[in-house]
């Protein structure tokens, strides 16, 4: 499963890139990604680097600068992304760590695996093909959330 908001956030800010994929100027800055999904910039501003370090966006500064897909929508799924997010991650074991994979599995041990093979299957079976050309207006101000102090 998606255990980390970063995950989130980066199919937030990617879906973005995908939407602008076809355009002339198929690049976004940092703060059009974060302000088109109602994302805080410098949150995109670190999942950014770790995208371009895991060759699925790439960047140029200055003016008209900005980041884009690495290769077409269709040929990104979402498991490309999470995988740069949650190497580390496992499914978390409800009778706490250490109890599952050391021993008898928990009870819910086999039903949270087969959930966790129909998210893989759904993440490695969908692109960012179903973004392009998906462009919404900004939120209306009574769905955003409240900022955190």
């Amino acid at each position: 499963m998606i255990h980390q908001k970063a995950s989130q956030n980066a199919i937030a800010a990617m879906s973005r890139l995908a939407e602008l994929y076809h355009e002339s100027s198929a690049v976004a800055s940092s703060r059009d990604i974060a302000d088109s999904r109602n994302l805080p910039g410098p949150i995109v501003a670190k999942i950014l680097p770790v995208l371009s370090r895991g060759g699925l966006i790439s960047g140029s500064p200055g003016p008209g600068g900005g980041y884009r897909l690495s290769r077409p929508p269709a040929e990104i799924s979402l498991h490309d992304i999470t995988d740069l997010f949650e190497r580390d991650a496992a499914t978390a074991c409800p009778y706490g760590p250490g109890w599952c994979g050391t021993g008898e599995p928990c009870p819910l041990h086999n039903s949270l695996m087969a959930v966790q093979h129909i998210i893989d299957e759904y993440l490695r079976n969908t692109t960012l093909a179903v973004f392009e050309k998906k462009q919404r207006g900004p939120l209306p101000d009574d769905a955003k959330q409240p900022e955190r102090a």
